[in-house]
């Protein structure tokens, strides 16, 4: 499915990788070709109900694409903290919201050299391969955990 499509059947987009993937990029073309809202989900403060943060961004009205949103929190917060600040019942939960929302969750992933390229042409600066497999690995993994729970497209964005 082409990102027109993606934008003619869903009104909810969610936007998730690890960085470099190219969310932003791609979340600026939808709200530039097909008028949706974005939203950039940044790190949360400790102590949020992260789970009701997200749900109440979920119920937002219109189209919207989220830039990150609760996937990328338990990617980094596991990979950063040792843990996730949201339980996998809860990224379930959003899931199946998302979804009964008529949204879907779009994994953008690449080749873990080319998002190096990306990132040190960007910041001047990409983490260690082993710790970009390791993201790239993690991704893979949570989306694998909600295949039952929302649409899923995937797309290598290095290719």
């Amino acid at each position: 499915m082409d990102w027109d499509e993606l934008a003619a059947v869903y009104p909810v987009i969610v936007l998730e990788g690890c960085d470099g993937t190219g969310k932003t990029t791609r979340a600026s073309a939808l709200a530039e070709r097909h008028g949706y809202t974005v939203l950039h989900s940044d790190r949360l403060a400790d102590g949020t109900d992260l789970a009701e943060q997200y749900l109440s961004v979920l119920r937002l009205p219109g189209k919207i694409a989220l830039d990150r949103s609760f996937i990328s929190e338990i990617v980094y917060g596991t990979v950063r903290e040792g843990r996730s600040r949201l339980s996998a019942r809860q990224a379930a939960e959003l899931a199946f919201f998302l979804a009964d929302r008529g949204g879907v969750l779009v994994h953008l992933t690449g080749s873990p050299e080319m998002l190096a390229e990306r990132l040190r042409a960007r910041d001047g600066y990409a983490p260690a391969m082993e710790r970009l497999c390791a993201l790239l690995q993690a991704y893979r993994d949570v989306f694998a955990g909600l295949t039952d729970a929302a649409p899923i497209v995937t797309t290598d964005t290095t290719v």
